[in-house]
């Protein structure tokens, strides 16, 4: 049976949402974010301005794309988990399948991009913090019979988004695979805390 056009119609927007957001930050990288405007954005992805802005509320929200992108990965991977799965595990697991299949080199010039751009990071971490740590913060919810928004299941996400930021930062300066990067960071995670560092195994902390 062949896709609905509502279906057609999403794919098409979402290729273009990617084009676009490639075009732009190849721009940004190469120029700085500040000093590349919309009109030259759109006239290297060969639409018009007015088209930009039907995708694009300000060319800020390009920026967005990547962590819009991951948020709706990420959700689909958590309600893939096998439900007797330990939690932090599930997530662990599905952020791991979710990195590994981005690209990594647009990634990497998003990173660099935000990076240079001290206007552009309020808005980044505002973006992550209100997409990607409610889909943590619900995961966490559902698995352990508490709400969304519960002080456990808030704090739970805020722990693991700050080791998924950390193990980017350590990624980005250091190099290495991206993927293994967030694997061992939410391991340390995972383990937890305690005065026996056996505990964590032989693992490359």
């Amino acid at each position: 049976m062949p896709p609905s056009l509502a279906l057609q119609s999403r794919e098409k927007r979402s290729d273009t949402l990617l084009a676009l957001e490639a075009v732009a930050l190849r721009l940004f990288e190469r120029r700085g974010f500040a000093t590349v405007t919309v009109e030259e954005i759109a006239a290297a992805g060969h639409i018009s301005v007015r088209t930009f802005y039907r995708y694009f509320p300000a060319k800020e929200d390009v920026l967005q794309v990547r962590i819009d992108q991951r948020t709706d990965a990420l959700r689909a991977g958590l309600a893939a988990r096998p439900d007797d799965e330990p939690p932090l595990h599930s997530l662990r697991m599905a952020l791991v399948d979710v990195v590994a299949a981005e690209d990594v080199e647009l990634t990497r010039r998003w990173t660099v991009v935000v990076a240079a751009t001290t206007t552009a990071v309020r808005g980044v971490l505002g973006g992550i913090q209100l997409k990607v740590h409610p889909v943590m913060a619900e995961f966490f919810g559902a698995r352990l019979g508490l709400p969304g928004d519960s002080l456990v299941t808030t704090m739970l996400a805020a722990a693991a988004g700050g080791v998924i930021q950390a193990a980017h930062t350590q990624w980005f300066l250091s190099g290495g695979d991206l993927a293994t990067r967030l694997s061992d960071g939410l391991a340390v995670l995972e383990q937890g805390v305690g005065a026996d560092p056996a505990r964590w195994g032989p693992r490359p902390w």
